[in-house]
């Protein structure tokens, strides 16, 4: 290339919507190769369409203008050297802007700490070489060369990433209590924030890139557990280098329609993306019960250039593909007899004993605390500690605040989950209904995220009718508009409740989370189930404390 980039690579993918157009390119150069990607674009579309070339040419400055690394709408047309698309002249400018933007000393120290077998961790302003308690921080504008790092005392520090549609935060969570029990200040991230052994370090969605760093920057950190979900693998990417383990728990119908994902397919290999940083002594935890990822197991080795090994995770622990993959040696985790089982050799105890599984009718629990153990292990927790924090983990609230969280408040048997999708909640209302005494009812508050399409919105409700519910207090999730008009979701899950023959009646409209559930609470009466999935953090917290006044 004319550039003179060794990195190769590029993928394009046709999708519902269009089609992604995605290049390798040096780490310093990342801005240059998003105006290279756009140019690409741009200059085949004038080909097929010549008159468009003056408004192409000034989409190219937009964008330019909108990512300089400054920041949106800090550089004027003036200050840019503007884009053009004819090739001589967009390469010649190319060029200029690599020699300003390139960071050869960023470049050597992230090539001696992989030689060294280092994790890194990069961001605008910093490049922290090791992770958390064996970790530096350095400053971009004042890189020191390789020979003055004091690499002695840069060091990994055991490491797990977790994706998947359903059960993250709880697989997070559980993964986190167990590397506590082996000893380590664990560190986390997750959809409630960021987690430094007992300290709450930052509240709000820290799934993504933003959450992990903070993990790893964090120099208290002895073993780091990291939610890494598809927003933030599709718009930053995985933000570490290097981790020991990664798990995805299953693939599941949910966000489609963004960035070019519009089906399992690629949602799965949105997902997968974590196998890239495994070394080759990782392990790739999976979920054999899950389809999907069943499939695109045979096409890793061809998408990352070798196969990661594989452990696999299943609620039976004799599935043939569990006893397959047992066969050579590999890992597995799953059910017999009631018990479940880390590769055949280590009993960690009665299922229905394990409270995250309230008496074994949680089967996505089990399911969670399968693949768990199976990462936990790898991470280096004896399995007598996995055992230890299983037979007790879930039986606090605080353990897993927000998910499968029961009370009993005047008789009526309460449940606070996050189900946020057609798979989630079918699984979160299989074990409400299990609750449920002959006499009595079940009640759902029910609402959806804005950024979901009108088909996913339909689809959870026709889930939420499978249940015949007497009660379905449709929400607005206020917190979670994200460009929808306020009124569009709960209409459009109003519309097929009716549709599917619910009564008017049961279906009262509230116009927040926190509405929807007090309704709920009024309405029930002693041996009902109440089913409340509740997303923001301020209507949880709501929630749980007139909960705990019941």
């Amino acid at each position: 290339m004319r550039l003179g980039w060794e990195e190769t690579g590029i993928v394009a993918r046709r999708h519902a919507s269009g089609a992604s157009l995605s290049i390798a390119a040096p780490i310093d150069l990342l801005f240059l190769a998003t105006e290279v990607n756009e140019w690409a674009l741009c200059a085949s579309l004038e080909e097929r369409e010549p008159a468009l070339k003056r408004d192409l040419e000034a989409a190219l400055l937009a964008a330019v203008i909108e990512n300089a690394p400054g920041g949106a709408g800090t550089a004027s047309p003036a200050d840019i050297d503007a884009p053009v698309l004819e090739e001589a002249a967009a390469l010649a400018r190319f060029e200029r802007l690599a020699a300003l933007e390139a960071r050869p000393a960023l470049r050597a120290l992230l090539a001696e700490a992989t030689a060294r077998a280092l994790p890194c961790v990069l961001d605008e302003q910093l490049l922290t070489l090791g992770a958390g308690c064996g970790g530096r921080g350095f400053a971009l504008e004042e890189l020191p060369a390789p020979l003055a790092v004091p690499w002695a005392g840069l060091h990994d520090i055991p490491t797990a990433l977790i994706t998947g549609s359903n059960g993250k935060t709880t697989t997070v969570r559980l993964l986190a209590a167990c590397a506590r029990e082996q000893g380590w200040r664990a560190a986390y991230n997750c959809t409630d924030g960021v987690f430094v052994g007992s300290d709450a370090v930052a509240s709000g969605d820290y799934s993504g890139p933003a959450g992990a760093r903070r993990v790893l920057r964090d120099l208290r950190t002895e073993a780091a557990v990291l939610e890494v979900a598809r927003g933030g693998i599709l718009r930053r990417g995985v933000a570490v280098t290097r981790s020991r383990v990664a798990l995805v728990t299953n693939i599941s119908a949910d966000h489609f329609d963004e960035y070019g994902i519009d089906d399992l397919d690629g949602l799965a290999d949105a997902k997968l993306s974590v196998a890239a940083v495994l070394p080759e002594d990782g392990l790739l935890v999976l979920n054999a019960d899950d389809p999907t990822l069943c499939a695109k197991a045979e096409g890793l080795a061809r998408r990352f250039g070798r196969a990661p090994p594989l452990a696999w995770f299943a609620l039976d622990f004799d599935r043939a593909w569990l006893q397959a993959q047992r066969a050579p040696g590999g890992g597995t985790c799953g059910v017999r007899a009631g018990r479940l089982l880390l590769s055949g050799e280590h009993d960690l105890g009665a299922v229905s004993a394990m409270p995250l599984t309230i008496e074994g009718k949680a089967t996505y629990n089990i399911a969670n605390l399968a693949g768990a153990a199976l990462a936990a292990a790898a991470l280096g927790v004896s399995p007598a500690a996995i055992a230890r924090v299983y037979a007790r983990f879930g039986a606090e609230l605080a353990d897993n605040p927000g998910r499968m969280m029961l009370f009993n408040a005047g008789g009526v048997r309460v449940l606070v989950d996050y189900a946020h999708n057609p798979d989630g909640l079918r699984g979160f209302l299989q074990v409400a209904a299990t609750m449920r005494t002959p006499q009595g009812r079940l009640g759902l508050v029910l609402g959806h995220a804005g950024n979901r399409t009108d088909e996913e919105v339909r689809a959870l409700a026709r889930v939420a009718a499978d249940f015949q519910p007497e009660l379905i207090v449709i929400k607005e999730d206020e917190a979670h508009l994200r460009g929808r008009p306020i009124g569009d979701v709960p209409f459009i899950i109003r519309t097929e409740l009716l549709r599917l023959g619910l009564p008017e009646s049961a279906l009262p409209m509230r116009a927040s989370e926190l509405d929807a559930a007090q309704y709920a609470l009024e309405w029930a009466r002693p041996g009902d189930v109440l089913a409340l999935p509740i997303h923001a953090a301020s209507a949880r917290a709501e929630v749980l404390r007139i909960l705990a006044e019941r």
